[in-house]
């Protein structure tokens, strides 16, 4: 009976003794536990730190770089931008010199027109010496201006040639072999001198007929004029250098 009284106390301590050590441990293991976690969470952190660190560096090249490209691009817009205002400001010189350059073309074909008018109406006027060098000339005035393909330069061009050859025909003498029609209704071998535009002079080889002429609304008229036959062949003769220049008069008839 003592024997169990004393067992009792030695098994209530032994039990306590293991239940304390086993605490222990535990509170040991856990604490252990605990730290590797820390440790673990430490080094997380550490980690994510410097990941953080070069993740910030390379952003911070990249926000960099964006922004070089977004000023290359804002300029080029800004060029864009000002090419453009350039752009439209020649396409506008471009546009109202083409209006300028269409107002005088069509001011050009307006005058063409007219002028080739005033022409076609003056040719029957003009000396048969005349008309034949007009010829070509003539044939190009367009029948239909409204419907021709010439050109507003080509139509002036002849104009232009037609005028030459109007002002060097009426600013010097010409001599040149014609046939008239005598009293008796016979054509005849006659030299016409004209002088300038404005009068002629004919007599033919023999000096028997002989006359006059100037420019009427439907062509030239004809006037036979016996009695000028010398002075007009005297006028032939010092035209080609065979008698000394001399005043020769002559009749003329002013419209």
């Amino acid at each position: 009976m003592h024997r169990l009284r004393f067992m009792f106390p030695l098994l209530s301590l032994l039990t306590l003794a293991w239940c304390k050590q086993t605490l222990a441990q535990e509170t040991l293991s856990a604490t252990r536990a605990t730290l590797e976690k820390w440790v673990e969470t430490r080094q997380l952190i550490a980690k994510a730190s410097s990941d953080w660190q070069t993740d910030k560096e390379a952003l911070g090249q990249s926000i960099k770089l964006f922004e070089r490209e977004l000023k290359a691009v804002e300029e080029q817009l800004s060029k864009v931008d000002t090419n453009t205002v350039q752009v439209d400001k020649e396409r506008l010189q471009a546009e109202t010199q083409l209006r300028a350059s269409n107002e005088s073309l069509d001011r050009t074909k307006q005058f063409a027109t007219a002028f080739e008018a005033q022409i076609l109406n003056l040719v029957p006027q003009l000396p048969q010496p005349l008309q034949d060098v007009l010829k070509p000339l003539l044939n190009r005035i367009p029948n239909d201006p409204a419907k021709t393909r010439m050109t507003a330069a080509e139509r002036t061009q002849v104009i232009v040639g037609i005028l030459s050859e109007l002002d060097k025909f009426n600013s010097a003498i010409g001599i040149f072999s014609e046939k008239r029609t005598n009293d008796r209704k016979e054509e005849v071998a006659v030299e016409t001198v004209y002088v300038g535009l404005g009068a002629a002079y004919f007599v033919n080889e023999s000096g028997d007929f002989a006359g006059m002429g100037s420019p009427g609304p439907k062509g030239w008229e004809w006037t036979s004029k016996p009695e000028l036959a010398s002075s007009v062949r005297e006028i032939i003769r010092i035209y080609r250098n065979e008698r000394p220049a001399r005043f020769v008069p002559l009749p003329a008839t002013i419209r």
